[in-house]
């Protein structure tokens, strides 16, 4: 089957090292293009052929719902991970400069003390250094006051904050884990309505074929009447009404051929769709509705409905799981939450940004969040959480009251249609028999072209009821496995 990987079939079916001789040997760039020119317009001349497996296969993996629903998992890994992180230990880098242009200067009240002694008094026991940048930080200035920063400040950090204790972590952690769960049952749910849709747009197609086909044989067995009967009209042992009768049942057929034809296209047309398959390029099937006429499986028609089959069932139950833990989260919002910190840091201060000093600090603490009153926001989310909780609880009940019809009734259009088709089968054979006895009446001279015209009007109308009794069948059977999701 060429579908996704094309080029793959390719090179099973030619061998690149004879290839590669041929063109070592010409030894022409222009006959290797040609070579991939045959190779590619070979393999565009094939028309891809698929079994029903083939075309669900290929839907799946290039629908664009089931495309989404990857992307929704690969989503919800990545929340996992960002929900985590806000617990792990958190380390962050700064970097602080301060330049003043204008330095700012406090006013000291006459003979400030520092610790008892004038401050005045402190300078014979200051160090040259720190003399000097006091000196020269107050140079020029009238005002009585002192300084007490220099005009570069410089300080590199390293924060390093920690959670400690928060209970809406833990429960926010658990909720993302449950929506990934909730993500890929989603998927599941998307393959499966991509599988019911290629089935109820692939059977069409097959009907189309089997109608054509069996067309194909009445027209060939009407020609084959039409030519003897025109010879006997030759011989003069039939009439013109006779011919003209054959001839008109005979163009019948042939339009109801074109006809289907057209329905054919359409019908491939809509399993593209289906399958978001590519509309301008060639796609047949494979595949009768007789070889698709087997029994149910065993208990299909008798035993309890296995709700959990479902993945509908599956994605409410993890949809209510993300509603209680909604709940919990909110509820968790109530206590308190602890985090804790340390810094460590390096300040430099100096009037220009050689001479001056460094000064390191470092620190540890803690803080404490506790939540006292919030105007009744926490309630009133938790409230909402719980309605949200007994609506999908509600919605839980409807769908499984409407499982419990969708089976039921699949189970008797199945039955319906099995029985249909038997007594359609005994009709088709008694039409057959009651034409064939009419034709060779009519050969021998002894029955009439309008007993032959209503026995093959008769013949093509039961013709076509078997056939829609068998499609009714395969339908049936079909939604009788969607109902108890049996593949």
């Amino acid at each position: 089957m060429l579908l996704t990987q094309p080029f793959n079939t390719l090179k099973r079916d030619i061998n690149y090292q004879t290839v590669y001789t041929i063109m070592k040997q010409s030894g022409k760039r222009l006959g290797f293009a040609l070579v991939m020119l045959w190779m590619v317009t070979g393999l565009s001349a094939q028309p891809n052929t698929v079994s029903l497996e083939d075309a669900i296969s290929y839907a799946i993996n290039n629908s664009t719902s089931t495309q989404n629903a990857r992307l929704n998992i690969s989503d919800a890994e990545a929340q996992i991970i960002e929900r985590r992180s806000t617990g792990l230990p958190q380390l962050n880098g700064s970097v602080n400069f301060q330049h003043y242009l204008k330095v700012p200067v406090q006013p000291l009240p006459e003979n400030f003390q520092t610790f008892g002694v004038v401050f005045a008094d402190l300078m014979p026991y200051l160090s040259e250094s720190t003399r000097q940048l006091l000196l020269e930080q107050n140079s020029g200035d009238d005002s009585g006051g002192v300084a007490f920063v220099l005009k570069n400040n410089l300080t590199a950090s390293l924060n390093l904050e920690s959670m400690i204790f928060d209970g809406s972590y833990f429960v926010g952690l658990q909720a993302a884990r449950a929506y990934r769960k909730y993500a890929a049952v989603d998927l599941a749910v998307k393959e499966r309505e991509v599988r019911n849709q290629v089935i109820d747009a692939y059977y069409p197609v097959l009907l189309v074929d089997e109608n054509l086909e069996l067309l194909e044989k009445n027209i060939t067995n009407l020609e084959r009447l039409h030519f003897e009967t025109e010879e006997l009209y030759k011989a003069g042992f039939a009439e013109q009404l006779d011919v003209d009768r054959l001839e008109l049942s005979l163009t019948n057929l042939q339009t109801e051929r074109d006809n289907l034809l057209r329905q054919k296209e359409l019908a491939i047309a809509g399993l593209k769709f289906a399958m978001n398959y590519p509309q301008d390029s060639e796609l047949e099937v494979t595949g009768d509705l007789d070889e698709m006429i087997v029994e149910a499986p065993a208990g299909s028609l008798t035993d309890a409905v296995n709700f959990q089959r479902r993945p509908e069932i599956g994605l409410i139950d993890e949809a209510l799981q993300l509603n209680e833990l909604n709940i919990r989260v909110n509820k968790m919002g109530y206590l308190p939450s602890l985090r804790g910190f340390a810094t460590y840091q390096q300040s430099y201060f100096g009037n220009d940004l050689k001479n001056g000093f460094w000064a390191p600090a470092a620190f540890v603490g803690l803080t404490l969040n506790v939540p006292i009153f919030d105007g009744f926001n926490k309630k009133a989310k938790i409230q909402r959480a719980q309605l949200d909780l007994e609506e999908a609880i509600n919605q839980r009940n409807e769908l499984v009251q409407a499982i419990s019809f969708e089976v039921e009734s699949a189970r008797t259009s199945y039955m319906n249609a099995q029985e249909r088709l038997a007594n359609q089968q005994k009709n088709l054979e008694l039409a057959e028999r009651i034409y064939q006895t009419t034709q060779v009446k009519y050969r021998e001279g002894v029955g009439s072209s309008l007993e032959v015209s209503q026995a093959e009007q008769s013949l093509y109308t039961t013709q076509s009821n078997y056939m829609q009794a068998m499609y009714d069948l395969v339908v049936a059977r079909a939604n009788l496995e969607k109902a108890l999701n049996i593949q």
